[in-house]
Parts: structure tokens; C-alpha cells; sequence
């Protein structure tokens, strides 16, 4: 549940120079309809804490009673409990109001399919350790010299980055051929390698990292 805010409403009564009955008037007129439309919103948003409304440009003390007088008639048929003040000398109105029902929010969740609802995934260091490990295995003990590995863009990026990337070193130091397929339907710790004829490759031997 929400706990009970500041809203704040800024009333510009807009340029009415125009108008027949003078600015004064004229902006007083603005507030009044603005103060109607408050009072709808209140009860139809149900809502609650503390709202201050800006009725800036009144000059006049009979406009700024008559404008109270006004707000407590339109609130007067709101069921909520709530106060309403004068305006103050800068022209703000000041109202407390309770709401009548509770504001719930509802959420759904699923759990990360990279994390699995822990918040943390495995660093990129950390992670191509754990590639070298299997690239290490397939080269040394599968006899797999020519193969690829699909992994998720960003890391793909990662391992490519640069002349003397983590590619370059792997390829020379276990004289492998080896390619690199970013492919985005994998999570960011997920990899997948394949034979030169395409099949996977299955890795039934896990490299624990010490």
C-alpha cells in the first residue's frame, strides 16, 4: 500500500487581459472553474495526504474568501475526511484529505532466467574463465579443433574486443579454429558449441573454476 503523498496543482489563470470584466476578475473566474475541476479529480483519484494548490494572482481578500468559500462548498460533498485552509499571503491553498479507499498495487513477477532471483549474474572475467575451460576441453581431451561457440551478444563482444582480443589468444594457445556467433535467445551466462558440420557439441565433463 502507498503511503499518503504531496500533490501540488499549479492554477495559471493564462493571459485574459482581454477580458470585459479586468484581469483581477478575470483570473478569479479561472480559479473558480480550476476549483471545480480540483474537487472532481480528488474524488475520482481518491486522493490523499496533503495537496497544495497555487491560486497565485489573487489581489483581492474578498476573491480569496470568496474562492474558500467556494472549495468548501464543492469538497462539502466529498465523503473523505478532510481540512481545508485559507489561502495564504502567497496565494497557496493548502488541503489534508483521506482517502476512502486503500490504493493498492499489484505486481507480477517472474524470476530472472540469468540470475535465477539472486541479483547478481557472474562477472565477464569470471565467466570467459569458464569458456577457456571448455575450449581447453574440447581442444585437449575431445580432439574438437574447429568449432563455435554461439554466446549472447554482449558477451560476444566482449571476448572480440580489440586486435589482441580473448578470441586471438584462444585460438593461438589451444590451435584451435574457432568462430564466434552472437546469438541474442541466450542469457548472458548461456553458451552453446557446435562441430564444423553444425551438430552440438554435447559437453558431459563440467570445469569446475578453483
Amino acid at each position: 500500500e502507498h503511503t499518503e503523498a504531496l500533490h501540488v496543482v499549479d492554477v495559471n489563470s493564462g493571459n485574459r487581459n482581454k477580458s470585459k470584466l479586468g484581469q483581477e476578475a478575470s483570473a478569479y473566474e479561472v480559479k473558480v472553474a480550476a476549483a471545480e475541476e480540483i474537487a472532481r479529480q480528488l474524488r475520482l483519484r481518491d486522493m490523499g495526504g496533503i495537496i497544495v494548490i497555487d491560486f497565485i494572482d489573487m489581489g483581492k481578500s474578498e476573491h480569496r474568501n470568496k474562492l474558500l468559500t467556494k472549495m468548501q462548498e464543492l469538497m462539502a460533498h466529498d465523503r473523505a475526511k478532510h481540512n481545508i485552509l485559507p489561502l495564504s499571503k502567497f496565494g497557496l491553498m493548502q488541503i489534508t484529505r483521506q482517502r476512502v479507499r486503500p490504493e493498492m498495487e499489484v505486481t507480477t513477477s517472474e524470476v530472472c532466467p540469468t540470475c535465477f532471483g539472486k541479483g547478481k549474474i557472474k562477472s565477464s572475467i569470471l565467466f570467459t574463465d569458464t569458456l577457456e575451460g571448455k575450449i581447453d576441453y574440447l581442444a585437449n581431451s575431445l580432439k574438437v579443433k574447429k568449432f563455435s561457440l554461439h554466446i549472447h551478444p554482449y558477451v560476444a563482444a566482449y571476448v572480440q574486443k580489440g586486435f589482441f582480443s580473448l578470441k586471438y589468444k584462444w585460438k593461438k594457445k589451444y590451435n584451435v579454429g574457432m568462430q564466434i556467433i552472437p546469438y541474442q535467445k541466450l542469457g548472458f551466462l548461456q553458451y552453446v558449441f557446435y562441430d564444423r558440420e553444425g551438430n552440438e557439441i554435447d559437453l558431459k565433463e563440467e570445469i569446475e573454476m578453483k
